[in-house]
Parts: structure tokens; C-alpha cells; sequence
């Protein structure tokens, strides 16, 4: 019986999972031949994890690097910063007011990160959507990507949605909720399925799909 991982840690981890991948869908054969290998992108978990996937929602994967790399420079990755400045130097940085409301939530909630990495992915996205700002899709981005757990995928993101159309030739882009039905083929390696979901956006659009 195959052995599929239950985090992805290396990119050993993800070659098990493909393994894994294809013997529950073979369409994802031709996929994976043509993406080459999957990359790992795993972050280091805590607050600036979540803070960048909040940064990144509903924005380009261009716009999130530039506004996160301008976040940087000022040093305002962390919660103290974050809680200390002004409206003004945030939206400079490339905040909008919205997510200066939820950054500063963030920062004031004083999330156990560590306790996080213990829980299984639905407890770890209940405990997420619960803060303001953090839909399912930032939940589910954080437990794939600073988390690395292996049967996560966030259904509800544009770039995968358009990556199965194309991929699997339908005639429409599917919804969040028919992406994580069939997605339901791919556990218990739906987060390896979502990387080479994006791997092949970013092949047949020469865009990135994800930050």
C-alpha cells in the first residue's frame, strides 16, 4: 500500500505524495509531466505566515509580493510594529483600510502558533475563520503552506479553479464548491493536487497562482 505523508516537510514529501496523487487520479499524469517537479513552499509558521496570507487575499501575486516587500523594509512584519503605526504609513506600505483592521486584530489576538501545529486541519481553520479578516481561504492557505498539512486545499481560490478547467478540459471554471467535491478523489493528498494545480496555471498562463 502506498504511504502517503501526512505533512509536507521536503520535497521527498511531496514525490511520496504524487505517487500517492496519481494511483487515486491518473489525469494527473500528464500534469505533473508537464509541470516538472512540485515546488515545496513551505513558510515558517506564526503571525507573519497569517499576516502575509491576508495580504495576499484578493490581489495579484505581484501586488502581494510588492506591498509585503514594502512591509519589510519598514519593519512592519510584527505585531508591535503593526499595533504602533499610523494609518497612514500602513496604506502607504499598500494596506487598505480593511486589512490595517485585520492586521491590527491579528496582532492583537495573541494567537499559541505552537498550539496550532499540533491540531488536524479542520480545527486549525475553525480556529482561524473565527478572528476577523481570515476566511477559509487563509485559513486553508496557512495550514498548506506554513503548516504543511497534506490534505488541505483552498477550494474557493481563482487560479486552481481556472487550473481544472483547463487541466481537465471542462466547459466551465468550477466553483468553490464543486472544486472541493472533486477534490474529495484527491485525499488524503488534496494539498499536493492544489500544487500542481497551481504549478500547471502558472505554465499555461505564465502567471503565478499563488504569493
Amino acid at each position: 500500500m502506498l504511504q502517503a505523508p501526512k505533512r509536507i516537510e521536503t520535497e521527498a514529501d511531496l514525490a511520496a505524495g504524487a505517487v500517492v496523487l496519481v494511483a487515486r487520479d491518473p489525469r494527473f499524469v500528464p500534469i505533473l509531466a508537464a509541470v516538472g517537479p512540485l515546488p515545496l513552499r513551505r513558510n515558517a509558521d506564526g503571525f507573519g505566515a497569517l499576516f502575509a496570507a491576508i495580504v495576499g487575499q484578493q490581489i495579484s501575486t505581484a501586488a502581494a509580493a510588492a506591498i509585503w516587500a514594502r512591509l519589510e523594509a519598514g519593519g512592519l512584519t510584527e505585531p508591535a510594529a503593526i499595533l504602533s503605526a499610523p494609518d497612514d504609513v500602513l496604506r502607504k506600505a499598500g494596506l487598505s483600510r480593511p486589512k490595517i483592521g485585520f492586521a491590527r486584530g491579528l496582532a492583537r489576538a495573541d494567537l499559541d502558533y505552537a498550539a496550532l501545529r499540533d491540531l488536524p486541519s479542520a480545527a486549525v481553520v475553525t480556529q482561524l475563520v473565527a478572528l476577523p479578516g481570515i476566511g477559509r481561504w487563509t485559513a486553508e492557505i496557512y495550514a498548506s503552506f506554513a503548516l504543511g498539512h497534506a490534505d488541505v486545499i483552498a477550494a474557493g481560490d481563482l487560479a486552481l479553479q481556472q487550473a481544472a478547467a483547463r487541466a481537465f478540459g471542462l466547459p466551465t471554471r468550477p466553483g468553490e464548491r464543486d472544486l472541493r467535491r472533486m477534490a474529495e478523489d484527491w485525499a488524503p493528498v488534496r494539498a499536493v493536487a492544489a500544487r500542481a494545480l497551481w504549478a500547471y496555471y502558472r505554465c499555461a498562463t505564465n502567471r503565478e497562482g499563488i504569493w
